[in-house]
């Protein structure tokens, strides 16, 4: 009883409050200096986030206004939550093309894909399971980043090119593509290149105008200018080309392919789906859309929290603050499991408005709510303006933002550090153009069995001393029990005469029963034969397992030289 309630007392203390409310900890210390340079970046990114978010909703497979939906409540949660001052949740690329594998572009099955996929985050966030992202290695990361970067680009060619009836999967998406080319409407395909150039200048305009430093030949009110037109250069090309669509539909003249009709208003709150209704107007019951779901369930939200997290690390150590890994994860779990009340499908954090959301000057978490209303305002007011936003424009937008994600140079670091790194980053590479899931599986299955290969196979230095001495590379588990075994019994115990050896442990720091069964084996072996097998460098916590196992004949040294007396020694009495 004593026990619960210093239990209770630990978990009602502040500090545990804040820890679980971050907003607690930087609230109290809000200065009005921050309010403007908050108001500033959400506004930015507000204007960043609009058209982007329909673009991904288009990669989604779902209706433009569902980007919207995905992209308000992620700034209201992470603001409670959220241990970082730069990080935006909301749809990106990466997610919206996985949503798209698992849902297949069917809205409400969406919305109830966020719903589960928040309650497993929330879930690891509880029983601080952070940790299992450590498994995902970062070749797998590149190559499921670079293959869906590929995957998304390449989607929307067929936008930009105006034609229609194009499968979804890679390999016919591609084949169909070139096929139907000759179907290509000009004024798409002028639109959507002329809207891909003025990007690309932009972009090119603003990573030039960061990278220099010379303010005497660009007076600073010029480059504030150029830096502010270059960041929000999605909305505005997104809204030109939608007033070029506008003069050409009110002419009569139907020369690009538009968004059309759109739902206007805010999203009702409303308990998300549990059923749905196929095509043929069969009820599909919640286990079926459950088990449909099928590995999806799995890869989404482990690559929500690793996309998520990994941006939130980098801007944290660039900008010299900690994140606690836990607490993101809970807030990106309570931002999904809130979102499917509001029709939205699974988010993450997004890297490109993390960035603008950073370079802007944000000072505190408060900055997403700005970016949050300016969503809600377009929900409510600009909906029918959404009517004439040109799909050439959109998909100008999502090549753009996806086309730095095909990180060429990786390969050759891979090639000219560790080249056995390249196979994990290939299967995922490859196998991601069949099924995005089946790539990540695929990658983390080969690290995995890179990493048991390791474990099975230690460095072992043999040195020749008078005795052996076969110094362990790394740890010592029973992954590598019968390798151990083997180069002992082949360079020591098989060879005429039988050697002694000195087993050189200073790098193993746990050891376990299999391991212990094996050593047991080998000292009856060694001294069958007459010689000696004596251990040193042991750590505390080793030899207090091995003492505990009671193995007859042991012999240890805190040395290799005091080993090695010790088994001279032990021959010459013999």
């Amino acid at each position: 009883m004593d026990w619960l309630q210093r239990s209770a007392q630990r978990c009602c203390t502040y500090s545990t409050l804040t820890a679980w409310l971050p907003i607690l900890s930087w609230l109290p210390k809000y200065k009005l200096k921050w309010l403007q340079m908050d108001l500033l970046a959400g506004v930015t990114v507000g204007l960043t986030t609009v058209p982007q978010v329909l673009a991904y909703a288009e990669v989604a497979g779902l209706p433009v206004q569902y980007g919207l939906y995905s992209a308000f409540m992620g700034g209201f949660i992470y603001t409670l939550l959220g241990t970082s001052k730069d990080v935006t949740l909301g749809p990106t690329a990466i997610m919206s093309l996985l949503c798209f594998t698992v849902v297949g572009g069917q809205p409400h099955r969406a919305v109830l894909l966020s719903l589960l996929c928040g309650l497993i985050q929330t879930v690891m966030a509880l029983l601080r399971l952070g940790f299992l992202l450590d498994f995902i290695s970062y070749p797998v990361i590149k190559g499921f980043t670079c293959a869906a970067a590929v995957t998304i680009g390449f989607g929307q060619v067929k936008n930009i090119l105006g034609i229609q009836d194009v499968p979804h999967e890679f390999f016919p998406e591609v084949y169909y593509t070139f096929y139907k080319i000759p179907e290509a409407r000009v004024g798409d395909v002028i639109l959507g290149l002329l809207c891909l150039v003025l990007l690309i200048m932009l972009m090119f305009m603003k990573r030039n105008l960061e990278t220099s430093n010379n303010d005497s030949t660009c007076p600073r009110v010029s480059r504030k200018l150029v830096w502010g037109v270059a960041t929000m250069r999605n909305a505005l090309v997104v809204v030109a080309a939608s007033l070029i669509a506008f003069s050409w539909e009110a002419s009569g003249h139907h020369v690009f392919t538009i968004t059309g009709k759109t739902a206007q208003g805010l999203p009702p709150f409303s308990l998300p789906p549990t059923t749905d209704t196929s095509a043929n107007g069969t009820v599909v019951s919640f286990g079926e859309i459950v088990k449909g779901f099928g590995g999806g369930l799995a890869v989404i939200p482990f690559m929500g929290l690793l996309e998520s997290i990994a941006i939130a690390k980098a801007f944290a150590s660039q900008n010299g603050y900690r994140i606690d890994a836990n607490q993101e994860l809970l807030a990106i779990g309570v931002t999904n499991i809130m979102g499917s009340f509001v029709s939205a499908y699974p988010v993450t954090g997004s890297f490109g408005r993390t960035a603008v959301n950073c370079q802007t000057g944000v000072c505190t978490q408060a900055g997403g709510i700005v970016t949050s209303v300016i969503v809600l305002l377009s929900l409510a007011f600009l909906m029918p303006a959404f009517y004439y936003i040109p799909k050439a424009s959109l998909a100008a937008v999502i090549i753009c933002a996806v086309a730095p994600m095909v990180d060429y140079s990786v390969v050759a670091k891979m090639w000219r550090i560790r080249k056995l790194d390249l196979l994990p980053f290939a299967v995922t590479f490859l196998m991601s153009f069949w099924q995005v899931q089946y790539g990540i599986i695929g990658g983390v299955a080969v690290s995995g069995a890179l990493l048991l290969y390791s474990m099975a196979r230690p460095q072992i230095k043999v040195s020749d001393h008078g005795m052996l001495v076969m110094e362990l590379g790394s740890g010592l588990s029973f992954p590598a029990t019968e390798y151990l075994s083997h180069i002992i019994h082949t360079q020591a115990l098989q060879v005429s005469p039988p050697r002694s050896v000195v087993l050189d442990c200073h790098h193993v720091s746990i050891i376990d029963y299999t391991v212990i069964s094996e050593l047991r084996d080998l000292l009856k072996q060694f001294k069958l034969r007459d010689v000696q097998l004596v251990f040193s460098g042991l750590q505390p916590s080793v030899l207090k397992v091995l003492l505990l196992a009671d193995l007859q004949g042991i012999r240890f040294a805190d040395s290799v030289e005091v080993a090695l007396q010790i088994g001279s020694k032990d021959l010459l009495d013999d």
